[in-house]
């Protein structure tokens, strides 16, 4: 007699391999149904960059144009974030760079499909994999790009608007610093939007200063 349908995995954990090495998660990842934002989305996207990178970029969620190239911050976002990290002085090709949530959340508008902000359920259902991430590469800093990310690893309670641009502890005791995701600046109104992408600049200016000192400190030891 049979038992009933097989219940639904509740979580990311089901999927997490042995190894926490970038590539194994990577490939397990890809096949994750730990939450029903997997039916919609193309494919899963996982975070990308050195395991050795002293510092990690945690966005929200996908968005559309990432979905489709299956890597995380292209499109107009990733642009400004390139552009960003180059004025500071960070390459991001030595940065780690991921999501809380690894899955397109969206909801149709015609032929659009506009970004839905991820739930607690689905993002704590997602958590194993950024915990995984922050396991195998380890940075020294982490940058937490909107308030997602942020009261992820800061609390429900933080606020970007209020304390973007300082150095502060996690619940874990990391180095983080928040700031505004790219995409929220690109939707600005007009009279400030300048102002806004000034302060993301100046907030990861404020990381890349960081770096350099720490790098200093570990130098002269």
């Amino acid at each position: 007699m049979s038992s009933g349908p097989r219940s639904r995995s509740k979580s990311a954990a089901d999927f997490l391999p042995s190894s926490h090495s970038l590539k194994a998660l990577r490939k397990a990842a890809a096949a994750c149904q730990g939450c029903e934002l997997y039916r919609r989305a193309t494919q899963t996207i996982f975070g990308e960059g050195p395991a050795s990178a002293r510092l990690m970029l945690i966005g929200e969620t996908p968005g559309n144009q990432e979905d489709l190239a299956g890597h995380p911050f292209v499109g107009a976002a990733g642009n400004l974030l390139d552009e960003a990290l180059a004025a500071v002085g960070i390459d991001r090709k030595s940065t780690y760079v991921t999501n809380v949530v690894k899955h397109f959340k969206w909801n149709p508008r015609g032929r659009l499909r506009l970004h839905g902000k991820p739930t607690a359920s689905e993002i704590a259902a997602c958590r194993p994999w950024l915990e995984a991430e922050l396991d195998a590469v380890s940075p020294e800093i982490i940058v937490c790009l909107g308030a997602t990310a942020a009261q992820a690893l800061l609390g429900k309670n933080f606020r970007v608007t209020r304390q973007h641009g300082e150095v502060l502890s996690g619940l874990d005791g990391e180095r983080i610093v928040a700031t505004y995701h790219p995409a929220a600046v690109l939707r600005a109104p007009d009279d400030r939007r300048a102002a806004m992408r000034a302060e993301f600049v100046k907030d990861l200016q404020t990381v890349s200063d960081w770096l350099g000192k720490t790098k200093v400190r570990r130098a002269a030891k």
